[in-house]
């Protein structure tokens, strides 16, 4: 008797089943307000709304941060005690959790010594396999390591081995490292120009030093110097004994008394060092870093040529490659070499590295190589380098959450970019992404819609449903979702022209261009084809150029867009005018601060591996300043309420009436004009969006006498409804006559622009060359090149 087969639908459900979805139930992170939703699992789910609508908090600041959290709570107390503590998101249930793995788009370290081969785990499998077949044999893996330097020691050890069994043993360590002696494995030496930071035909007592903020009067600095008893004031400087300029220049800190006052002596250079060039250059004032940039130097390391390895790293080959050679070339060619290797003794390591290399060419990368400083890759570029790792992986039934990942990419590769979404999602896994392109939205299976507005205007749930439904659905996503900017009948003319000429920074070939100036001009092409190195590494230096990049902004907790801006000091001294005191009082970093919590607003309590706890501070109840400092205003308000102000708000209140405040009125315009106008002027710094710190940068620097803008994808972070006020923007900056260089790979942005120069054809040695200079329309016209092309279509020519 034959058994029919029992099919699925005579099956029973199984209990396991009824975890499909993942439940937030009351989110309250950041600005979301009391957030309810199902996201459903094995699914790729978009979320989508205008910057600043909730996305990262509800996504990545809710449900990853507490897969993260469960998950290092499933270790041991001594375990959790290295790992980074997390606090519980403010939620009321999360059910359905599975792992996540974050992909987002926090830069990788911008240290010196971090590469694109360190950063992921091609440099060390390299290491490894030139450490057993590199001729001649020097060594372990560390010494082709640029970051572990020689080591030498030797000594007697004593052993306790019993009441009378201690001895003394001698014993000698060595380790030979790859790192280059002269530069420290940085590659570059910087170099300190002596005479921008003194006259050294004048003594200290005549006004020796050409430092910004240097005056004679100051204790901590030149008061410091002339009164050490280290120094004979009154000599010129260039007349100082060996003795007294190694004092001047290099001496360590020494306690000295001025007028009996005990101070730090320190020498010039490590000073200078720590007061200016360990600063976020682009936080400080313009005459401050224009003196940076004079003083310090950086020049290509004369002893290793750059590569930061020793002569003995550099001796040793495979084939006449030595891995100098190795890191230097591109990735798709390193593919190819190292394909050709034929060594069943390190066979494992080569499948290992060859499936590392494959993965760098399959997600658009293979035109880096592995000795590109990580700090140089765009947001975009650091995403996808993390995402390496996870390509071949064999989990299933995981959460991906991905922030932007078509960030820096050209319409061209953003379809490989959705393949790879898609491929993750058909493994079984889960995925979330952020997004604002309508091309990566309509692959959604899923999409959740946030708003309506930023900030205190957003955090709720607009829709849920499919991309069709969005289209439909009359949410500010779906309105624009359709959106064409349509290409100008007249362009602008230009009024001269910025030479480049005999190019040649990274994969530009020998390049000359002449970059219009008077007018919009956006340079275009594929990721990698060579647009920053000619917009960032080509422009001649002392043009006049301001260039708002991608960089992070450093800033602690204790940063905000007030801080940053320079926007708190005109209200300080409108706050201390109009109250008849010091303006220092209303600063939170100073000596307004509240003396509780030190003008942090908040205790912050260790609990060791535990998530330490935040508890606002009950002296201030979280305004951070001092309770006689609140009893001070200007206008009607005292300075914590001002700072709790958005910048719309903010706008109004020093716009007019007792409380008018030009200079403040002008910051906070351009911060408006930007698309800022819902940031909080106390907002950390540390909350921002990678979009939203680069639109505060734009706004600081258009304050700038420079008369040419360089942008770097200012459309990053933006959502559609924002772009047109972007491009409003851009045409204000060009009609108050000045140029605007923009790198970008936005249709819209190509389609409003007065001439457009298309870099490719491909990426890394495929590219680097021009392949139009034009109008938008004829290279629709045209259709020559691939950017022409996409832009046809969206154009709908």
């Amino acid at each position: 008797m034959s058994m029919a087969p029992r099919t699925d639908t005579q099956s029973p459900a199984h209990v396991a089943d009824r975890h499909d979805m993942i439940r937030v139930h009351g989110a309250r992170v950041n600005n979301l307000q009391d957030v309810s939703i199902e996201i459903p699992k094995r699914r790729l789910t978009v979320f989508t709304g205008v910057s600043g609508s909730g996305k990262s908090s509800l996504v990545f600041h809710t449900i990853a941060a507490e897969s993260q959290r469960l998950i290092n709570e499933t270790y041991s107390a001594f375990v959790q005690g290295f790992m980074p503590t997390l606090a519980r998101p403010e939620v009321d249930v999360l059910d359905g959790l599975t792992t996540a793995i974050i992909v987002d788009q926090q830069r990788l370290g911008a240290d010196p010594r971090s590469t694109v081969g360190t950063a992921t785990d091609a440099n060390a499998m390299l290491r490894i396999l030139f450490s057993r077949l590199g001729q001649p044999h020097i060594g372990s893996p560390h010494a082709f390591a640029f970051n572990v330097p020689t080591v030498r020691a030797s000594g007697a050890l004593t052993v306790d081995r019993g009441a009378d069994k201690t001895r003394a043993v001698k014993k000698t360590f060595t380790r030979t490292g790859g790192m280059c002696t002269r530069c420290e494995g940085r590659g570059a030496v910087s170099d300190i120009d002596l005479t921008q930071l003194y006259d050294d035909s004048k003594s200290i007592a005549e006004g020796a030093f050409t430092i910004p903020g240097w005056k004679s009067d100051s204790f901590w600095t030149v008061r410091v110097y002339a009164e050490s008893g280290l120094l004979d004031p009154h000599k010129p400087i260039r007349k100082f004994t060996k003795r007294e300029m190694q004092d001047f220049l290099y001496r360590e800190p020494t306690k000295v008394k001025v007028e009996g006052v005990n101070l730090t002596y320190e020498g010039l250079i490590p000073k200078i060092q720590k007061s200016f060039l360990s600063k976020d250059k682009e936080a400080l004032q313009p005459h401050i870093r224009a003196f940076v940039e004079r003083a310090v130097t950086f020049t290509t390391c004369p002893e290793c040529d750059g590569t930061r390895l020793s002569e003995a790293a550099r001796s040793s080959r495979i084939d006449g490659i030595n891995i100098a050679d190795a890191c230097a070339m591109q990735i798709s060619d390193l593919a190819g070499w190292v394909r050709g290797r034929d060594e069943p003794t390190v066979a494992p390591l080569l499948t290992a590295l060859q499936r590392t290399l494959d993965s760098f060419v399959e997600i658009g990368l293979g035109y880096l190589s592995l000795d590109r400083p990580s700090g140089t890759l765009s947001g975009g570029e650091a995403q996808r380098v993390k995402m390496i790792r996870h390509l071949g992986s064999s989990l299933t039934d995981t959460t991906y959450v991905f922030d932007e990942p078509t960030a820096g990419l050209h319409p061209h590769d953003i379809q490989r970019m959705n393949d790879l979404l898609l491929r993750l999602r058909d493994k079984g896994n889960t995925v979330l992404v952020v997004e604002h392109k309508p091309q990566t939205i309509a692959i959604a299976d899923h999409v959740v819609d946030l708003g309506p507005g930023a900030g205190t205007a957003g955090g709720t749930v607009c829709f849920e449903g499919t991309v069709e439904g969005l289209r439909a659905g009359g949410t500010v996503t779906g309105r624009h979702l359709g959106d064409r900017t349509a290409l100008k009948e007249t362009v602008r003319k230009p009024t001269g022209k910025l030479p480049i000429r005999g190019a040649t920074t990274h994969n530009l070939r020998d390049v000359d261009v002449d970059i219009p100036l008077g007018v919009l001009a956006v340079v275009t092409g594929v990721a990698g084809s060579g647009k920053s190195s000619l917009v960032h590494g080509s422009i001649p230096a002392g043009s006049g150029v301001v260039s708002v990049d991608q960089g992070a902004i450093k800033g602690s907790r204790r940063s905000n867009p007030a801080t940053y801006t320079g926007l708190l000091e005109p209200i300080r001294k409108a706050f201390a005018k109009a109250n008849g005191v010091k303006p220092g009082l209303f600063s939170a970093n100073s000596e307004g601060a509240c003396p509780h919590c030190n003008g942090a607003g908040v205790i912050y309590t260790d609990l060791a591996m535990m998530a330490g706890v935040a508890t606002t501070c009950e002296e201030c109840e979280g305004k951070r300043f001092e309770a006689s400092v609140l009893d001070h205003h200007f206008g009607g308000r005292d300075i914590s309420e001002v700072l709790a102000m958005s910048v719309a708000q903010a706008e109004e209140f020093f716009g007019d009436g007792e409380a008018r405040t030009p200079a403040a009125h002008r910051i906070l315009g351009r911060l408006a004009d930007v698309g800022l106008g819902y940031l909080h002027l106390g907002q950390p710094l540390t909350t921002l969006s990678g979009g939203e710190r680069q639109r505060l940068k734009l706004a600081t620097h258009m304050a700038e006498k420079g008369g040419i803008y360089v942008l770097d994808e200012p459309t990053a972070g933006l959502h559609l409804a924002d772009v047109e006020q972007l491009l409003g923007l851009l045409d204000r900056l060009v009609d108050s006559g000045k140029s605007v260089i923009v790198v970008e790979h936005h249709p819209a942005v190509m389609a409003h622009a007065d001439w457009i120069i298309d870099l490719g054809p491909g990426a890394g040695h495929d590219g680097g060359r021009i392949v139009f200079e034009g109008t938008p329309t004829d290279l629709v016209a045209t259709r020559s090149t691939l950017t022409g092309e996409h832009l046809a279509a969206y154009v709908g020519a």
